[in-house]
């Protein structure tokens, strides 16, 4: 999962219509990678009891006694001190700020609520979003129109990448005592599965509306975002494990491919008049 955070903060920076800045770029996934270790570890720690009885999480290296509960704890901090501290000295002090409150939501919200209510999810992928969010602020300083879409984009994608997976994966999560949307309403989550990709067609539009990107960009990304619509609409209507694995593959490439597009779209950024 940190591998995934790195990249798309990594694509957030590289959209940023300023120049490319690359001692700045290696500081900053640096830093959101030692915060993505951390929350990761922070997280494994508290789930210890529950991790044991699925199949998915039972091989964990907490859980099996790989390591023990003091050494998790000391590697969290021993990767989230320096990597904020990187964050805010190094980058900005907005994207350490940023950085810090993924490690809060992560751990204190979206961890517990895990057990509590299917909010979980939304509060998952809000955490997911705030990654491209940081990469874009490491390049700019600024928390402006284009993060936020690239957030939007990322809090949408993973309703059909983590939907479909947890829909084949419900009787584990009933089995841990998670409250997951595939377990306690099934209908639910088919249909903000199906949203969400449908989501993601509305959002490529947004990107040169915003000056992200030319209005080449959402021509080129119709075909797949045509597609992984298509899955989502027969992973809500047919709802079994054939349909859920098809969207949750797809969703897989398409986030790559997706970001791929929009880089190779990227508006290139305005020239100064020089003054006279």
């Amino acid at each position: 999962m940190s591998s995934l955070v790195v990249s798309t903060a990594s694509a957030g920076f590289a959209l940023a219509p300023v120049p490319f800045d690359l001692t700045c770029f290696v500081l900053a996934s640096a830093g959101t990678g030692l915060a993505s270790c951390a929350a990761n570890s922070v997280n494994q720690f508290f789930e210890v009891p529950f991790d044991s009885n699925m199949n998915r999480t039972k091989n964990r290296p907490l859980v099996r006694g790989q390591i023990s509960p003091l050494v998790a704890v000391s590697f969290a901090a021993c990767c989230a001190v320096p990597g904020i501290a990187l964050l805010a000295l190094a980058v900005n002090p907005l994207t350490g700020a940023l950085g810090a409150f993924n490690i809060f939501l992560y751990t204190c919200c979206y961890t517990p609520l895990k057990r509590i209510s299917i909010a979980n999810t939304w509060v998952g992928a809000l955490v997911g979003a705030i990654p491209p969010v940081m990469g874009w602020t490491a390049a700019t300083g600024s928390l402006d129109a284009g993060a936020l879409l690239l957030g939007g984009i990322l809090y949408s994608w993973q309703f059909p990448h983590f939907n479909a997976l947890s829909w084949g994966l419900r009787e584990d999560y009933s089995r841990g005592g998670y409250r997951m949307m595939s377990v306690t309403h099934p209908a639910l989550c088919r249909r903000v599965a199906l949203r969400h990709c449908l989501a993601l067609t509305g959002l490529s539009a947004a990107a040169p509306a915003l000056d992200v990107t030319t209005w080449t960009f959402p021509v080129v990304a119709l075909p797949i975002n045509a597609y992984i619509a298509y899955l989502g609409f027969r992973f809500y209507r047919q709802a079994d494990r054939g349909s859920s694995r098809r969207l949750f593959f797809c969703s897989l490439w398409h986030l790559p491919l997706f970001l791929l597009l929009m880089l190779t779209c990227k508006k290139a950024p305005a020239r100064r008049e020089p003054a006279r």
